[in-house]
Formats: C-alpha cells, structure tokens, sequence
C-alpha cells in the first residue's frame, strides 16, 4: 500500500456485525433461529499494509488471510441476544427488566474464511427465565460468496451448502440482581497511576496490526489501521516488565469507541469489550516468551468471557476521554498453548468482566524437532 493511498473508514460496531435474520427451522420440536453475516470480518494481515503503508506479501503468515477470532465470537453473541426473546416465549419474565449476557464460553474448531458469511444457528439450552443458557453452533458455505460487487453478502449464500462446524458457544444471561457485598482488587487506573499519567491516553501508540515484533520491525505502525468499532492504543510496560517472570508481566491497551452504541441494549456493549479482548492476546504470549523473530503460529482454541456485573453497568459511553482499559497476564505456557486472562477496566475504574483464552503459540520448528501431530 503506497504511502498516499486512503486508509479505510473504520466501521462501527452496528456496521460490521450487522446480522440478517433468516427462515427458522424445527427440529425434534426445537425452534433453531437463524442469522447470516452481512459483511466480512476484519482480516490482521490484511491490515498491516494498511496500517504500515508498506505493501505486504500476506505469505509472510502462512499464506493465509483469515478472518478475525472475535468477529464470529461477538457475532455468536448477539445472534444469541436477538434470538433469546423468541426462544424463551411465554417463559419470559418482562418483570426481570434487560437480559444481559452474563458469559460466552467459544470453542474454535476451523478457521474463519474471509470470503464467505457465517451462517448462526441458535438453540436453548435452559429456559429458565431468570438464567437462560443458549447454544450458538456456526458455519460457513462450502463455496465463496456469490455477490458480484459490494461488500455485504446476498441473502443468496444461505442457500449454499455448508461445511463443517466452525465454531460453538455457550451464552448465558442474567437479569439485574441486588448486589450484598462488592469487592474488586485495587483499580488498575490506581495500580498503574505513574505509568497512565505520564501522558494522555491518546498520545500512546495505535495498538500494532499484528503484535509481533519481525512483523512489525519490517512493517512498522503509521497509522491505527482499519480495526473496527473500538479505537485503540498500546501502553508501553517496556521497563515494568523488563526482568519480570512470565506470569508477573502486563500488557495495558487503552480503547474507545469509535461511534456510540444504542443506549438501551448492554450487550452490544458487552459484545464490544469481548470483541475488543482477542485482539493480539496470543501474539503477545508469543512476544513475550521470545518467538517474536521466528514466530510460527496462533490460534484461539477457547475463549471464555464472563461479566461480573449487572448488565446496565456495562454499558460504554461515547466520548474523546471515555477510555477502557484491557489489563492482559500470561499465566501459564505449554503444551504449544498459551493462556491470556485480561481484566476489563472501565473508565471509572470497575472491574466489569474477565477475559481467559486459551490457544496455540508456537514458533517455526527446526529440523528434526517436531514429534507427534498438533
């Protein structure tokens, strides 16, 4: 990408997880609600030309451009939120106000294809109406998108024939409930005052395209990139983790949302914090434990994320300092997996949800080395 080229508007959360509502279909009397993706997930190695304007062979990572993790698990989510109230029916409690997502239990199973919509199909688990569970199964056509021009997928590709399972979730929700005690650590705003203070949150640097170091040394940040719906920036721990065993070090990516979201749906807000939370989380496993000059791969296998509060406590406000904090910990490697757990911060300093995945980091095998399969 030349130096003079335009970046891409950026898109907002209504805009890049935007769902079409398909036919229902009955199974074993079960009603299957049905959702296809309108656009294409946002793609790291797609941006990184962008983001460094420098022309970037995509083989440079395994040939493959591949979608996003948090696209399908926040799309899961609110295929999820926007089925619930058909599935529960007559079971639902009006009197228990907004149902907000309490967690999202995601389970990687293929990659994600860039060139093709997620097909959603939801089920309930339990309908107890105080605490509904439901189940998310996703997958994707057989064959690429049959749209000829444009960037939203015809209603046509669910008619395609579809491949394997790509992913699953588990979405729990949870009503409002009167809290008799609170308590939370100190505030990482409180714990980290020195180092946030040093100057303001948006003078820190965008949050890399691919958070590894050979990738960013040949193709170095210039500007944030197309990463949608939340903008965000990249605290510099160089010194507080420089010496620090693995499980003691932190990472701190400040966020902000891009255009304002519904005032009266939590859970795209909530979908917006779990969306923003797989950004880079392995790749900066694999930066930490040296494999960012010969970097092999990653890949989310699960992804848990669970909120601690009632769901009108989620809700993220648009505004030029109305900044998240997502305070990411290492602490556990092997097995070629790695594990993140993130703590969600909000701009007041609540602890609103936890992050915890698991995946593969892996550097390049040398010869001879590889024993088994993967």
């Amino acid at each position: 990408m030349p130096s003079d080229a335009v970046v891409p508007r950026r898109l907002t959360f209504q805009e890049i997880m935007s769902l079409s509502p398909l036919p229902d279909e009955i199974e074993a009397g079960k009603t299957i609600k049905r959702y296809m993706s309108q656009r294409a997930a946002w793609c790291p190695t797609a941006d990184v030309s962008i983001a460094s304007e420098k022309s970037f062979w995509e083989k440079n990572l395994q040939g493959k451009q591949l979608a996003y993790g948090g696209h399908v698990y926040s799309q899961a989510g609110l295929a999820a939120s926007r089925a619930l109230p058909d599935l529960l029916g007559s079971q639902r409690d009006r009197s228990r106000g907004i149902l907000g997502i309490h967690t999202i239990h995601g389970y990687f199973s293929e990659a994600g294809l860039l060139d093709r919509p997620f097909i959603y199909n939801v089920t309930i688990i339990a309908a107890n109406p105080a605490f509904p569970n439901l189940l998310v199964t996703v997958r994707q056509p057989l064959s690429p998108s049959t749209k000829t021009s444009g960037d939203q997928y015809p209603l046509a590709d669910a008619e395609l024939p579809l491949g394997l399972v790509c992913f699953v979730a588990l979405v729990s929700f949870r009503s409002f409930t009167v809290s008799q005690h609170v308590a939370q650590e100190l505030s990482v705003q409180e714990r980290f005052a020195d180092i946030l203070s040093s100057r303001p949150p948006s003078a820190w640097e965008p949050a890399p395209h691919i958070d590894i170091p050979g990738i960013l040394a040949d193709f170095p940040m210039r500007n944030s990139g197309s990463f949608p719906i939340v903008d965000m920036k990249k605290v510099d721990l160089t010194k507080f983790n420089e010496g620090k065993p693995l499980h003691e070090r932190r990472e701190l990516i400040l966020y902000r949302l891009l255009a304002p979201l519904p005032a009266d749906d939590p859970n795209e807000s909530i979908l917006t914090l779990a969306f923003e939370a797989d950004r880079n989380g392995l790749l900066m496993i694999s930066r930490h434990i040296g494999f960012g000059f010969n970097f092999g791969r990653a890949a989310s296998l699960s992804y848990s994320f669970v909120v601690h509060v009632n769901p009108e406590e989620t809700m993220m406000a648009y505004g030029e300092n109305e900044w998240w904090i997502q305070e990411a910990c290492f602490p556990r490697v092997e097995a070629g997996r790695g594990i993140i757990m993130s703590k969600i911060w909000s701009p007041k300093g609540v602890h609103v949800a936890t992050e915890y995945q698991d995946g593969k980091a892996q550097r390049r095998w040398k010869p001879g080395e590889r024993k088994g399969k993967l």
